[in-house]
């Protein structure tokens, strides 16, 4: 892999001296000479309101040794100030980041869900739904847009195609974060801008090392496995050993703790001394998921925790239109057998009080979080959609703007998975390095900052990180001497970078990383970074992540081996389920992955890979689970691809089939898929849409027929162009997932 290399307009010299006027663009320049700066861009109207608060947080930052450059302008489009911050980066200091304030567009980005951690949503559907709220169009600049549109309700969302010929992977160049307010009915963005200001200046005169922090995972979360948990719990003592010392303070809080979690997590997020909370929640723009039901075992608590279910399934069908009360009773005594009369009460209006409040204190709304004061200088909220930056009231917005001190906030815009890694590289906080410069390392395209990107927590100053980040990019020879760093987290840097800089040439390192270190974290790296070399150590790390300590790496190894689906991988994917049965999160991976392999060659290899099991007492049952699971899929592929290739069947039947293979990589289908691709005769929306699924084959040990038929696709001279711009773009994303393909 090469690194980046932008070519971008610079601006004039008068950059170093006074305030320029560019295209009525206002530009401050820093008051201090720094090896990297920053810029605070902000709307005319807000600055001119908040102009003394803005020189406060300019000169704090500036104290902080980051030269601040401010930018300010009526912006009409996202492309004046992505211009802007190119034309900084391209000058001499720098620039690192930057920080947008108050009325800045927002950029909606389609035709690049693949670049998210999660996200698919037909993009037929309602354009604000199906597209992505993300400022990876300021801080990343190798990737090209189209624009389409702005919206005609909502006229600060622009509308964004990511290029066919663009990168398809993210790597940003500087970070981002956003000052912006929730606000609701009456309330004014400006004065919260202006407190918020005054909260950083203050908070940033202070040293304050990262020593106590809590983490939370509530229900539903990871499929609620308890080696998830107490895996990120072994991880975090890797990343942060000297928060296991005396004098510190790091706590592990579960659902499970308390039927009503929530009044434990509101006292500890408004701790004076908290430094850093993480939420490992479900959520919605408005609220977070925090508990469910009581886990109980006793007889009454478990009749409660049913009734309490049926009232609300009765209340829901009385509210439903053409609802019916009595027959959904009636179901529910059949279905479950429960007696008429748990049920009776449904409507009385002390029980439904009663179940109003106590669904009330399972979950963080907006209300909560609005009359709480979070102390907790930077918290991470990694559910979906908390993060909707195009919203004027968003949950995750509440915690930096708010009367508590809690600085900056991290958030997802859209929808997130749920196994992703949220604490990759966290121990860097420990470094004196910046939040904006430790999230640019792990970001997706929905992943934001609320607040100051440049706070960071006072600690071990032996090495300027935030500088290297910068100034050291490209300078292999540099980060080679940081691999054995005493720090895991450090080591996981220097390999991310390395990777970075030399590609395919890093894989050597990448795997005996793997294989020498006793940091889960370390090999995690190693797996995260040969995966996208895609090359014989990868294929060796792979097998070994399966029987690795670590729990997430395993949880990894999983989803890779599924991702690939070949047949090699049957074996490591029976063996990781019968062995990682106890891991509800590697075991349920381990076991749908075999579904996306070729059922004849699975069910003829089950009976003598269970056969080496003699010890397990339910191994009989097991295989028999997995021979008719194995039978369902072969069905079910089979009924769904006649649909696929039928061209009597309606068109966008067909296509409901066809996008399913986005999330379910069917790989004995491809050649039959890459068929219709190329058949000159079938419907144009059917090939592109083809096209477009064959590009979330990321790993597929049919990846070089994919792009075999891309090459036949861009090459023909009968090819709509359409269907070109889609094969060119399922090429580089193939490619670009792996490096060592030529």
């Amino acid at each position: 892999m090469m690194s980046k290399r932008i070519s971008i307009p610079v601006l004039s010299a008068c950059f170093a001296l006074g305030t320029i006027n560019a295209e009525a663009q206002q530009i401050e320049k820093p008051g201090i000479a720094t090896p990297t700066s920053f810029a605070i861009v902000i709307d005319a109207v807000t600055y001119g309101s908040v102009k003394n608060e803005i020189a406060a947080y300019k000169k704090a930052v500036e104290k902080d040794g980051l030269g601040t450059y401010i930018v300010s302008h009526n912006w009409s489009k996202p492309d004046e100030i992505r211009t802007v911050l190119q034309k900084l980066y391209a000058q001499s200091p720098k620039l690192e980041g930057a920080v947008l304030v108050g009325d800045i567009p927002v950029p909606m980005i389609r035709d690049a869900q693949h670049m998210t951690s999660a996200f698919k949503m037909d993009q037929r559907r309602n354009w604000k739904s199906s597209s992505v709220p993300s400022d990876r169009y300021y801080d990343d600049f190798d990737l090209q847009f189209n624009f389409l549109k702005q919206d005609s309700a909502q006229k600060n969302l622009f509308y964004y195609a990511l290029s066919p010929t663009s990168p398809q992977r993210i790597e940003m160049d500087i970070y981002t974060a956003r000052i912006k307010p929730p606000v609701q009915k009456g309330e004014n963005a400006v004065e919260k801008i202006r407190a918020y200001l005054n909260k950083v200046v203050a908070e940033k005169s202070k040293t304050n090392p990262l020593n106590d922090f809590f983490v939370y995972t509530g229900h539903g979360y990871n499929s609620e496995s308890l080696n998830a948990w107490a895996g990120e719990q072994i991880s975090l003592r890797e990343q942060f050993p000297d928060l296991f010392k005396p004098g510190n303070t790091i706590k592990f809080m579960n659902f499970r703790m308390d039927t009503h979690m929530k009044f434990t997590l509101m006292n500890e997020i408004q701790r004076e001394e908290l430094d850093m909370a993480i939420f490992h929640d479900h959520g919605s723009d408005d609220v977070q998921l925090l508990s469910g039901y009581p886990y109980v075992s006793n007889p009454q608590p478990s009749i409660e925790n049913i009734r309490r279910y049926l009232r609300s399934k009765v209340r829901a069908a009385a509210e439903r239109k053409g609802g019916d009360v009595e027959k959904t009773k009636k179901g529910f005594t059949e279905s479950l057998g429960v007696p008429m009369a748990w049920m009776e009460d449904a409507f009385i209006d002390s029980v439904k009080i009663a179940d109003s409040i106590f669904d009330a204190s399972t979950d963080f709304a907006i209300p909560d979080i609005r009359n709480v004061q979070p102390n907790a200088r930077f918290v991470m909220v990694d559910a979906c959609l908390t993060g909707s930056l195009h919203l004027d009231d968003y949950m995750a917005g509440y915690y930096p703007f708010n009367n508590g001190k809690t600085i900056v906030a991290l958030a997802n815009s859209v929808g997130v998975l749920q196994d992703l890694w949220p604490d990759e590289m966290l121990g860097l906080l420990q470094y004196n390095v910046r939040t904006g410069n430790w999230m640019k390392h792990v970001a997706y395209l929905e992943t934001h900052l609320f607040g100051d990107p440049t706070f960071r927590f006072a600690g071990n100053k032996s090495t300027d990180f935030n500088k290297a980040i910068v100034l050291q990019r490209n300078n292999a020879a540099y980060w080679e001497t940081l691999l054995n760093h005493s720090s895991a987290d450090v080591q996981c840097l220097a390999m991310e970078k390395i990777f970075r800089i030399k590609g395919v040439a890093a894989a050597a390192m990448l795997r005996n990383k793997y294989f020498q270190s006793n940091y889960g974290v370390v090999r995690m790296e190693a797996l995260k970074c040969l995966a996208q070399i895609n090359n014989a150590d990868f294929k060796a790390v792979l097998l070994a992540s399966c029987n690795d300590p670590y729990e997430f790496v395993r949880r990894q190894a999983a989803y890779l081996i599924s991702d690939i689906g070949s047949e090699e991988m049957i074996v490591p994917a029976v063996e990781l389920y019968i062995n990682d049965g106890h891991s509800k999160r590697v075991a349920g991976k381990a076991k749908d992955a075999l579904d996306f392999m070729d059922t004849k060659k699975v069910k003829e290899l089950l009976p003598s890979i269970y056969a080496k099991h003699t010890h397990l007492h339910n191994g009989k049952e097991e295989l028999e689970y997995l021979l008719k699971q194995q039978d369902y899929t072969a069905f079910k592929i089979d009924r769904d691809m006649k649909v696929v290739m039928d061209k009597s069947k309606p068109v966008k039947e067909r296509l409901a089939e066809i996008t399913i293979f986005r999330n379910y990589n069917y790989h004995t289908e491809v050649p039959k898929l890459i068929s219709l691709a190329v058949d000159p005769t079938e419907d144009l929306s059917i090939r592109t849409t083809v096209v477009e699924a064959l590009g979330w084959f990321f790993h597929s040990y049919q990846k070089e027929k994919i792009v075999s038929m891309c090459n036949e696709l861009i090459a023909g001279s009968g090819t709509p162009e359409t269907l070109k711009l889609q094969a060119e773009k399922t090429r580089r994303i193939l490619k670009e997932h792996n490096l060592s393909m030529k």
